[in-house]
């Protein structure tokens, strides 16, 4: 039966009817078409994604062993004029695929596990050089005895400025102190009022290591280092970062008889620190970045040198701090 024998509404049922099946047929091949796009995009996503962390983990077995071989050939200091220290990259490792690393001594900042002792209560000596580096910093100085307070084992706050879990529990949502060694600096967040703009002040000289791991003379900013100077000294934190660097290109800067010497032979101020100081370090952080084709990839790993010189990765991030 044709079109024209049909009686016109039936004509204009029929009409509809075709419309409606090609917009259907078409939003179906769309979406087909969409989602074959989508699968091959994910695909390639995660292709791309082991592929570059791949390359990070040889990115941290170069690293290894220019670690190996710098303390090999000087096992008494560890310094930025030495090879680990010189850029990686970017280096093509497969046609498309590209790999930059740089390597930072995590010894050059202060350990916040520091302000803790091995029984759990709060180390005075290292809580003051804590309120030091934050009066350099122009920050509070209440915040040391609250992160102190965060990773201290009881739950009696220390001081006026210190906060246990009555005012966590206050927050909304409410939360409990941590009670135990923190893993990274950014923690510092979980303190009531502290802020992003002080954690970006503070993040390059703070780091989240042992308890029992010191900084390294030759490679701790000029803050920290008049952080454990004597009380109101500036004479490093008044050096720039190029200053610092060019006189560390030769060798350890500043020198332990140097930095004692700082002291002018009070001998009481240098012994609170003196056993937190030294010129060699064992933690790294690796900073990889992989670039396949337009994506890119960053990997941090934090890197343990033992004594018998073995470096493994004890932390990986897709996050600086």
């Amino acid at each position: 039966m044709s079109r024209e024998s049909l009686p016109r509404r039936q004509r204009g049922i029929a009409l509809l009817t075709a419309v409606m099946l090609v917009a259907l047929g078409t939003i179906l091949a769309a979406t087909i078409a969409y989602q074959n796009a989508m699968t091959a995009r994910r695909g390639q996503a995660m292709f791309a994604f082991d592929q570059s962390l791949l390359i990070a983990e040889a990115g941290e077995a170069l690293a290894a062993y220019a670690l190996r071989e710098t303390r090999k050939s000087d096992r008494q200091y560890v310094h930025p004029g030495q090879g680990w220290a010189t850029p990686y990259g970017p280096v093509e490792v497969v046609p498309g695929v590209t790999l930059q690393a740089q390597l930072e001594d995590m010894q050059g900042r202060f350990n916040l596990n520091s302000l803790v002792k091995a029984d759990g209560t709060i180390d005075k000596d290292a809580l003051a050089v804590f309120e030091n580096l934050l009066q350099i910093l122009t920050l509070e100085t209440k915040w040391a005895a609250m992160i102190a307070d965060w990773i201290d084992a009881d739950e009696v706050a220390y001081g006026a400025d210190g906060a246990e879990d009555g005012t966590y529990l206050a927050q909304v949502p409410p939360y409990r102190t941590a009670n135990a060694q923190i893993t990274s600096p950014s923690e510092l967040l979980a303190l009531p009022g502290f802020g992003r703009d002080r954690y970006l002040a503070i993040a390059p000289y703070v780091t989240a290591l042992p308890r029992n791991v010191g900084i390294n003379l030759c490679t701790a900013s000029g803050a920290v280092l008049d952080a454990y100077g004597p009380t109101g000294q500036r004479q490093y934190s008044l050096m720039s970062a190029e200053q610092l660097k060019m006189e560390r290109q030769s060798g350890c800067f500043p020198t332990p008889t140097d930095f004692n010497a700082s002291f002018g032979g009070n001998s009481v101020a240098l012994g609170k620190v003196q056993n937190r100081l030294g010129t060699v370090s064992n933690y790294f952080r690796l900073t990889s970045v992989i670039s396949v084709g337009t994506m890119r990839f960053a990997l941090y790993s934090l890197l343990h040198q033992e004594g018998d010189l073995r470096t493994r990765p004890i932390q990986r991030s897709f996050t600086s701090d």
